[in-house]
């Protein structure tokens, strides 16, 4: 029996007065795994409640298997119902096909046959074991087991209430339950978020060995790489939405070569369109029809002037038709991509007596009680430092100390003159009536806003930049705070989950700007793609206490916290 294919046609969803989805299509066939791509706001969400049937479109059309689980933020149950109940409702099916399969065995030894009764019994057992095998039915206890233990919740008795548990508890036992089901398509938003490496990493399996159809959202780069066989990028363009062959290293590599490609274009056009310019504005008055002659030329002069002249109006009228062909299909320019503008003055590198560099800031014996503990920590000029660790590790911690917004016990040496700047994970600013633009402006000064636009960072949407601060998302207060850094970078800028509430293209620009930017850089960071791929030092965190990564070199040694 085959198995059913998820497909949507020419969806539109509009959402208030926004048009969120406009005619989009979709094709999952069984064995594919579809990854959905994109800014906050383009639709990944309202296109899999589409999908799942949880919404209804506006227009178009959706074609679904019956058996379709659907990631939610939410659970279907009471927060009084236990976890015995949530595996008991994700065992179902396994165990209504293995209690279908045990009647009809024994029909069919209690049927003769030379009856017909027999062979239609025998097709509907085929049937039934045919499904039941899809499912692993017999393997499906065991396989809950394995799902709970692989996601962090095996220690956790099955009589615990939803209500009891955290939000990553609950989230996770959402997941485990879809996972145990193996239904024919899978549709899951964020799956990643409340995971930690190991969860991940085993959601990645457990996905990959799935015969069915797999739809995700999600802006976890190291997942859609580990996972996707194709992705769907859902931000504007001309054609709607462009799908990519692949996964996210694929993708990678094609918007490069396809940046490359547009580059390269735009660079001939602009020098084809200086040329003609010059052709059509300048050589028709570079020789004149009333030039003098010379003696050995009075007899075929008129003739040859005239032919020279038609030559000449042939090449302008030429250059000319071509010039105004080409000012009007021309490419545009490719938008520049995030980058750390140079903004401060560069802290230049003191020699101690003992013949070292003097560090911008140096910890020694620093504590924070009950949250944080550092025996040695150098920051010096143009590092690159990584803090990784748990939540509740203390990294946040660390980043508000070394800005000098918390006190510790201890010593904390900083550079005169030395200028910090945070992004913090919450973001407030003292005007939310003043807009985006306006705040941007107030906070760099006129000169230095006009050098960087705002718009030209790719950080906020065009529309966006005219709204009051305090009518803009989490996210995008965040965005707006880390382009006031980027374009403007201090002497020590420290970025606390700075790829949080970014799109995958977003996050890649900001590596790289941080790889080649200005200044010294210390990030806070869970991202695994971000991590995977991090050329610095390293600084891990456990339990507020530090431990020196396989790169790092500072001396960096702990002591047990205050409880």
């Amino acid at each position: 029996m085959p198995r059913p294919a998820l497909l949507a046609h020419d969806l539109v969803r509009t959402l208030g007065t926004r048009r969120v989805l406009d005619g989009v299509s979709l094709t999952a066939a069984p064995g594919h795994r579809v990854g959905l791509i994109g800014e906050n706001g383009v639709g990944k969400s309202t296109l899999l409640r589409l999908l799942a049937g949880v919404d209804e479109p506006d227009a178009g059309q959706v074609t679904r298997p019956y058996d379709l689980g659907f990631l939610r933020q939410e659970m279907p149950f009471a927060g009084d119902a236990t976890i015995a109940r949530v595996l008991d409702d994700a065992l179902r099916e396994a165990r209504a096909d293995l209690a279908e399969l045990d009647r009809l065995s024994r029909l069919l030894a209690d049927t003769p046959e030379d009856r017909p009764a027999h062979a239609e019994l025998l097709e509907t057992y085929g049937q039934r074991l045919e499904q039941a095998q899809e499912r692993e039915a017999w393997d499906a206890d065991r396989r809950a087991a394995i799902v709970l233990d692989g996601l962090g919740l095996g220690g956790i008795p099955h009589d615990r209430t939803l209500g009891s548990l955290s939000g990553g508890q609950r989230g996770r036992l959402a997941l485990a339950a879809l996972l145990v089901r193996r239904p024919a398509a899978l549709l899951l938003d964020e799956p990643t978020n409340h995971l930690d490496d190991e969860a991940a990493a085993f959601v990645e399996g457990r996905l990959r060995e799935l015969p069915g159809v797999v739809v995700v959202a999600s802006h976890d780069r190291a997942f859609l790489d580990a996972v996707c066989t194709e992705l769907i990028d859902l931000d504007p363009a001309v054609d709607g939405p462009v799908r990519f062959g692949g996964n996210y290293s694929a993708y990678q590599a094609e918007k490069r070569a396809e940046r490359e490609r547009w580059e390269r274009r735009y660079a001939e056009e602009q020098e084809e369109l200086e040329a003609l310019r010059r052709s059509a504005g300048v050589t028709a008055h570079r020789v004149a029809p009333d030039r003098g002659r010379r003696d050995n030329e009075k007899m075929g002069y008129g003739h040859r002037a005239g032919r020279v002249q038609q030559q000449i109006s042939r090449r302008v009228r030429n250059a000319t038709r071509r010039l105004e062909e080409l000012e009007r299909t021309q490419v545009g320019e490719p938008p520049r991509p995030l980058r750390l503008h140079v903004g401060a003055v560069a802290v230049e590198a003191e020699e101690t007596a003992e013949g070292f560099e003097d560090p911008l800031v140096a910890l020694r014996g620093a504590w924070v009680p009950g949250r944080l503990s550092i025996d040695r920590l150098d920051i010096s000029s143009g590092d690159r430092l990584l803090v990784t660790g748990g939540n509740g590790a203390g990294k946040s911690t660390l980043l508000s100390l070394l800005a000098g917004r918390l006190h510790a016990e201890g010593e904390v040496h900083r550079r005169p003159g030395l200028s910090v700047g945070l992004l913090a994970q919450d973001t407030t600013f003292e005007r939310p009536d003043r807009t985006a633009r306006d705040t941007y402006t107030y906070v760099l000064g006129a000169e230095r806003a006009e050098a960087v636009p705002l718009g030209s960072l790719g950080l906020l949407h065009v529309a966006d930049l005219g709204k009051p601060v305090g009518q803009l998302s989490v996210g995008q207060r965040r965005r707006l705070a880390l382009a006031l850094l980027v374009a403007r970078p201090p002497h020590l800028l420290l970025l606390d989950e700075p790829t949080n509430h970014l799109s995958p293209r977003l996050c890649d620009e900001l590596e790289d700007a941080l790889g080649a930017g200005p200044g010294t850089i210390v990030v806070a960071s869970h991202d695994r793609w971000l991590r995977g791929r991090w050329n610095g030092r390293r600084l891990h965190l456990h339990s507020g206490r530090a431990h020196s990564g396989e790169s790092g070199k500072a001396q960096l040694r702990g002591r047990p916290l205050c409880r």
